[in-house]
C-alpha cells in the first residue's frame, strides 16, 4: 500500500480553508495533518473537505489559539493525544491507519523570543515538552509509526538561512536542536525528508516581516517528516512545496510531502 502524507501549519484553518481545499484539489495527499488550526473542533471547515474526499478527522481544538487535525482519504481511527509539559494546550493528536501505521500530529511551542528559560516562561515549557516528548517515546519506543508537524526547530545548519546569525534566535539555538535531536534518538526517529534531500539549502518557513519573503529566502526548515526506524526506509518521495508560501493570504509556512510504501 502507497500513500501520501503531508504536513501543514495552515496558521488558522478557518481563515484559510480555500487553501486547504486548493492543496486538497491540486496535490491530493491522502492524508493532511494540519497545526495552528487557531479552532475548536466543531467550528473547523471539515465538511468542505469532506466533500473533496476527506470524511475521516482525527483532530484536537481550541479557541484562537493551536489545535491539530488529520484529515484523511483513507480510514483511520483516533489514537488518542498527550498534553506533554502539562500546558492543556491542543498541540498533539495521533490516529491509525487500517494498515497499523500511526500518525503522530504535532504543534510544538514555538517558544518565545528570549532563548533563556529563567527570563522566558515560554521557552522554558518548550523545552519541557521537547523533553516530556523524548521521556515518552523512550519509555513506549515507536514502530510502525510516523510523526509529523511543525516541531519549530531548525536543527541543521543547511536548515536556516545564516547558522552563524541564528545561533542565539530561537529555534535554532544548540540546546534546542540537543533536545530535538534527544527526542529522535529516544524514539529512533529518522528525517524522512534529509534522507531524500541529503544536502542543500531547504526550507519550510518564511516570515511575514520580509516584503518579498521569497527574493530575500530568509527561511528555515521548522516542518519535519520523521519515521520509525522498522519504516524509514519505505519512505520516498519527499518534498516541500514552497510556492504555496506564495498564495495569495498564504500560511507563513509550506506544506512538506513524503510517501510511504507499506
Amino acid at each position: 500500500m502507497a500513500f501520501t502524507i503531508a504536513t501543514w501549519n495552515i496558521n488558522s484553518v478557518r481563515l484559510r480553508e480555500g487553501l486547504v481545499s486548493r492543496l486538497l484539489r491540486e496535490e491530493a495527499p491522502d492524508v493532511l495533518c494540519l497545526q495552528e488550526c487557531k479552532s475548536p473542533v466543531e467550528k473547523m471547515p471539515l465538511e468542505s473537505f469532506a466533500a473533496l474526499g476527506y470524511g475521516h478527522v482525527v483532530a484536537r481544538g481550541q479557541k484562537g489559539y493551536n489545535g491539530v487535525a488529520i484529515l484523511s482519504k483513507l480510514p483511520i481511527e483516533d489514537a488518542g493525544d498527550k498534553d506533554f509539559a502539562g500546558l492543556g494546550h491542543a498541540r498533539h493528536v495521533a490516529a491509525r491507519l487500517e494498515n497499523g501505521v500511526t500518525i503522530h500530529n504535532f504543534y510544538v511551542p514555538a517558544g518565545g523570543d528570549i532563548p533563556d528559560r529563567d527570563k522566558n516562561e515560554k521557552f522554558g515549557q518548550k523545552l519541557d515538552y521537547l523533553t516530556e516528548m523524548r521521556d515518552w517515546f523512550r519509555d513506549s519506543r515507536p514502530e510502525k509509526s510516523i510523526l509529523v508537524g511543525d516541531l519549530n526547530i531548525a536543527p541543521r545548519e543547511d536548515d536556516v538561512w545564516s547558522h552563524k546569525k541564528l545561533l542565539k534566535i530561537v529555534s535554532h539555538t544548540p540546546i534546542e536542536v540537543e533536545h530535538f535531536h534527544d527526542v529522535m534518538e529516544a524514539g529512533g526517529w529518522g528525517d524522512v525528508t534529509r534522507s531524500d534531500i541529503p544536502e542543500g539549502l531547504l526550507y519550510s518557513w518564511w516570515s511575514y516581516r520580509a516584503k518579498d519573503w521569497s527574493a530575500a529566502d530568509k527561511g528555515r526548515r521548522l516542518d519535519h517528516v520523521w519515521a520509525s526506524g522498522d519504516i524509514a526506509a519505505a519512505a520516498h518521495s519527499s518534498c516541500i512545496l514552497r510556492d504555496v508560501r506564495g498564495w495569495e493570504g498564504p500560511s507563513d509556512h509550506a506544506p512538506v510531502f513524503a510517501t510511504f510504501d507499506l
